[in-house]
């Protein structure tokens, strides 16, 4: 994996406390032809299915069809499982090697699926952890969890199933949410995700789950790395460390270790980091962090060690005064401005302000139209107008998935992979 540091400053007045943003760049590599010497590496997926009343009909007719095209997708050699749950989970399908299940009989267990009661939906997400975490292979596992309903029975704590998911990882088990409807819990699943280290997807209408399992599958079957986390050292007296993208980050002996989680074939993601660089005495080159990544290659399982230096040049004031930020990391550091505008003004409307959710949109709208063009910010900017014209003619649950969908994808930094975060028909 190709990993690149940019800055948007990279000198520092003498004597003056200043910060410094870092921007590193990742590029995931293209996935190797599978030949006869090198297989394709084994995959294990876990379906999390939701079976309550309210899928009766068309969202559950469309969960059971994505599901067979998932099957058809995997080889003899991949692990499948799959967890129903309503009011109680069971695993339909233990968690096995397709050629030991019988891809036939599979596709049986899927079709006989039929609703049932309430929705306990921690009750089938543990169940579909423990199957994964039984079965996990050399690369790990993928649990994908559809839903279409609010957690009513259970745990329903949307920081504790995060906190599940983020356990899980540390089993090489990620977590990827899949919210069909508008009835939906989107707290619980977005939560899911980014303590799973996967993706969330809305699908708004039934058939939009076909597209969306497609897409979590298109990028299973092409990850080319796996289990890449930053650890990031602060030097020359820097106290302060603050990761900008909404990822897992925790505190270390000596620094922050920020989990990125699994890439797929060509994936691009970006990661910001502002450091509060105190007041340099002595001018020339600073050092102030020492930048560690590690990763997982694919299919070979070699880990790979990349270490970066983050320094700064500390030169008169009258110098550091003409400097310029750099454009790229500006841009990014508007697109993770805008990403907390969506979640401030989910906020909003969740307790009903429709007015102050407008004003916030509004402001970052006017904000990414202010700033240079991109195809990043010109997709943003479409999606803030598309939001604004719908704001009071949609439904509020539709609203707050579409923000939801989007921030949790963008915040997370990824720039090739869903450019927007919802399934629509």
């Amino acid at each position: 994996m190709h990993v690149a540091a940019h800055l948007d400053v990279d000198v520092v007045a003498l004597e003056t406390d200043d910060q410094v943003t870092v921007m590193l760049a990742f590029d995931a590599p293209k996935a190797a032809p599978v030949t006869g010497q090198q297989p394709r590496v084994e995959h294990t997926v876990i379906v999390v299915l939701d079976r309550s009343g309210s899928m009766a009909g068309g969202r559950l007719d469309n969960a059971k069809q994505a599901l067979v095209a998932l099957v058809d997708r995997l080889d003899e050699g991949d692990r499948f499982g799959l967890v129903i749950f309503d009011d109680q989970a069971q695993a339909l399908v233990p968690a096995d090697r397709l050629s030991a299940l019988g891809r036939t009989r599979v596709k049986q267990l899927i079709a006989a699926v039929h609703p049932g009661g309430s929705t306990d939906l921690s009750s089938g997400y543990l169940r579909g952890l423990q199957e994964a975490r039984r079965v996990a292979g050399p690369a790990g596992a993928t649990v994908l969890l559809l839903s279409d309903g609010m957690a009513n029975a259970g745990v329903t704590d949307p920081d504790q199933l995060g906190s599940l998911a983020r356990q899980a990882t540390s089993d090489r088990v990620s977590t990827s949410t899949i919210g069909i409807g508008i009835g939906y819990d989107e707290t619980i699943l977005a939560a899911v995700a980014v303590g799973g280290q996967g993706n969330h997807a809305f699908a708004e209408h039934a058939e939009g789950t076909v597209v969306a399992v497609a897409g979590e599958i298109d990028g299973l079957l092409s990850k080319t790395v796996q289990a890449a986390s930053v650890l990031v050292r602060p030097l020359a007296g820097v106290a302060m460390v603050t990761v900008m993208n909404d990822l897992p980050a925790v505190a270390t002996a000596d620094g922050v270790l920020v989990e990125l989680g699994d890439f797929y074939a060509g994936e691009e993601r970006r990661l910001l980091l502002e450091f509060a660089v105190p007041a340099c005495a002595a001018l020339g080159l600073a050092t102030v962090a020492e930048i560690e990544v590690r990763h997982v290659g694919l299919p070979s399982l070699v880990e790979h060690v990349v270490s970066l230096p983050v320094s700064v040049n500390v030169v008169p004031a009258d110098v550091a005064a003409g400097r310029l930020p750099s454009a790229e990391v500006s841009q990014e550091k508007l697109l993770l401005q805008v990403q907390r505008a969506k979640k401030d003004s989910e906020e909003s409307l969740r307790y009903g302000d429709i007015a102050g959710a407008r004003s916030q949109l509004q402001s970052a709208g006017d904000a990414l139209a202010s700033a240079p063009m991109s195809a990043e910010t010109s997709a943003e900017a479409r999606w803030f107008a598309g939001t604004l014209g719908t704001l009071e003619d949609r439904d509020e649950g539709y609203n707050l998935k579409r923000m939801r969908a989007s921030s949790s994808r963008a915040g997370r930094g990824y720039k090739s992979r869903y450019q927007g975060g919802e399934v629509e028909e």
